[in-house]
């Protein structure tokens, strides 16, 4: 039986980590072969992690035995030039989260997602966005979690999570 995993706020060193988290985070859907690793250089995706740690920046780390197995990290993606696939406004952070497969099922993307939940209410956000593919089972926790789908699109989903 596993150790249950340390939920801590993201620190500098864990940035180190940004770029395997954000690859797993993209959706394959099922019987299509995952996307090149390159596929987080592209100015769409490559938004959610570049030059992290602004001000507006929140993110927990999974840790096991001193081994990152999760992340759940957030940020205002509302710049001109790209905005995130889930920006809603320029006050309402996104989310992007992404466990290890071999640690999937166990609760730790729930227990992340609460306490970047908790640290942005305490910070004064009123909601947080994402968007997730239909295709994604990631849908179901996010309904769970008390996300509502407030825009449909061909293949996604935009949902919002009221914090206040």
């Amino acid at each position: 039986m596993r150790n249950k995993s340390l939920i801590r706020p993201m620190v500098k060193t864990d940035s180190r980590w940004l770029e395997t988290f954000l690859y797993l985070a993209v959706h394959v859907p099922a019987g299509q072969k995952p996307y090149p690793k390159s596929i987080i250089k592209e100015p769409s995706i490559d938004i959610y992690i570049k030059d992290y740690g602004k001000p507006d920046d929140v993110g927990f780390v999974a840790d096991q035995d001193g081994e990152v197995v999760g992340m759940a990290f957030s940020r205002i993606l509302a710049g001109p030039e790209v905005k995130g696939y889930g920006n809603i406004d320029a006050n309402t952070p996104e989310l992007l989260i992404s466990v290890l497969p071999d640690y999937r099922g166990q609760g730790i993307g729930s227990r992340l997602v609460k306490a970047l939940h908790a640290e942005l209410a305490g910070c004064g956000y009123a909601r947080i966005s994402l968007s997730v593919q239909k295709t994604n089972p990631a849908v179901t926790l996010y309904t769970r979690m008390g996300y509502n789908v407030i825009e449909e699109q061909d293949d996604d989903y935009i949902m919002i999570k009221q914090l206040t």
